[in-house]
């Protein structure tokens, strides 16, 4: 069952950090069934109660599943080894289109914003005791905010997109809650919400974001929150359009007591317009991050939310690093104001290269998604095996298994750097990983 690994400890924190250890070091394995909690507890001479204690810290901390009779195993994404560790080794000479990461060249000159925020905390150093949001920073971000039609609420300034919603989901929920995640949806945040001791309630994505009555079917199985991507859902390139946030609006509505959670990452990178879920329950959260029009190492997230969620999510923060550096709120001021990334161009280049892998697909018969972002997704019949034959052809892409739940196979493959010149051929390399044949389609 455990082949050569032996757990350890005589209290419940013990035991369950020795199977977290071997979790972590690969020495258990996903999937990977645990020992009966007596049997192990006869082992360990201890009460099966300790045991049980351990059990259950292992799944509320997501690093294993119980079904009932076929007893514990460790999850088969475990959070102890999250999706991120889990990347595709990409050897040399291979074109790498599997990390997700925006395009360098599309990305603004960081040294003058830099420079001219340390000369601004020169003269006037931020100090304990004073506002944690920078008003520059409130003020631009609310004007965008309200041109895009989300509601009025307190602006909050988190360490990035993930731990804003991490915040949002603590500020209301408890081990054992559900959440409705989407299904393909970003790994982060399907790591995530088991790592908060959350029950992930997936539910279907299209073309124009999470479907309506998979949304109705989660809530009324008693899910108590809901996360969306408004644009650039990650993996698909989902957007959610004006006729789906009537319906999903519709459907909130009828469960006003639902936490909603609205991530809009692809802000300043994507021409779509926005249109938000905000204000339709009574709790309700929204996060924009700069970094895929600015950078991913700049750690910054703004979020708004009803006055409740925002104040919860705010003196959290206070006891824990209480507040974002003021000084990189001050470069995002700085970047912003002078217009240093063009969202019309940002948008051109990346939906460009979309349309054109894309349409090389759908001529040689492969139906792929992504109306927004950096991503393209591409349903298949064997991940595994395409990731394989695309990698010995010269070619890395992500397996769908880091997105996905009970979502059918599919690649995501990242078109942030994709040259004009590639297209036919990553075209070409994809039919032969798929095997698309005469009269054959995958879509």
């Amino acid at each position: 069952m455990l082949g050569e690994y032996r757990i350890e400890g005589r209290r419940a924190a013990e035991i369950a950090a020795s199977v977290e250890r071997a979790v972590g070091s690969g020495e258990l394995e996903p999937g990977q069934l645990l020992p009966p909690m007596r049997e192990l507890a006869s082992q360990l001479e201890v009460n099966p109660n300790t045991v049980a204690a351990a059990y259950r810290t292992l799944r509320e901390r997501g690093v294993i599943e119980t079904a009932g009779r076929r007893g514990s195993r460790v999850r088969s994404k475990p959070v102890t080894t999250a999706r991120e560790l889990s990347r595709l080794d990409v050897p040399p000479g291979v074109r790498n289109l599997s990390d997700g990461n925006p395009d360098p060249a599309l990305l603004p000159s960081l040294g003058e914003a830099f420079a001219a925020a340390a000369e601004f905390a020169d003269r006037e150093p931020t100090l304990y005791g004073e506002a944690s949001v920078d008003p520059d920073l409130a003020r631009l971000a609310r004007a965008d905010l309200d041109a895009d039609g989300v509601p009025d609420g307190p602006i909050v300034v988190a360490s990035g997109s993930l731990d804003g919603i991490e915040r949002v989901l603590a500020a209301h929920l408890r081990p054992g809650d559900a959440v409705a995640v989407e299904d393909p949806g970003w790994h982060s945040v399907l790591d995530l919400v088991p790592a908060l001791g959350l029950r992930a309630v997936p539910v279907r994505v299209d073309a124009e974001g999470p479907l309506p009555g998979a949304v109705r079917a989660a809530l009324e199985s008693g899910a108590r929150a809901l996360i969306v991507t408004d644009r650039a859902q990650n993996p698909t390139g989902a957007a959610v359009s004006a006729t789906r946030a009537r319906a999903l609006r519709a459907v909130l509505e009828q469960y006003p007591e639902t936490l909603l959670v609205e991530d809009d990452h692809g802000h300043r990178i994507v021409d779509l317009p926005l249109h938000p879920l905000a204000g339709a329950t009574r709790h309700w959260a929204f996060t924009r991050s700069v970094a895929k029009a600015y950078g991913p190492d700049l750690r910054l997230a703004v979020l708004t939310g009803d006055p409740v969620t925002m104040d919860r999510v705010q003196g959290r923060q206070r006891l824990g690093p209480g507040w974002v550096s003021r000084l990189l709120q001050r470069v995002v001021v700085r970047l912003w104001s002078s217009g240093a990334v063009d969202t019309g161009v940002v948008a051109s280049a990346y939906r460009l290269r979309r349309d054109a892998l894309i349409g090389a697909l759908a001529e040689r018969g492969v139906g792929a998604q992504g109306c927004s972002g950096m991503n393209v997704w591409v349903p298949v019949p064997d991940e595994t095996g395409a990731v394989a034959r695309l990698l010995h052809s010269g070619w890395a892409v992500a397996a769908g298994a880091r997105f996905r739940t009970d979502a059918p196979p599919g690649l995501r493959i990242t078109v942030s750097t994709l040259a004009p010149g590639e297209v036919g051929e990553l075209a070409d390399a994809v039919v032969g990983a798929v095997g698309v044949g005469p009269g054959r389609r995958y879509v």
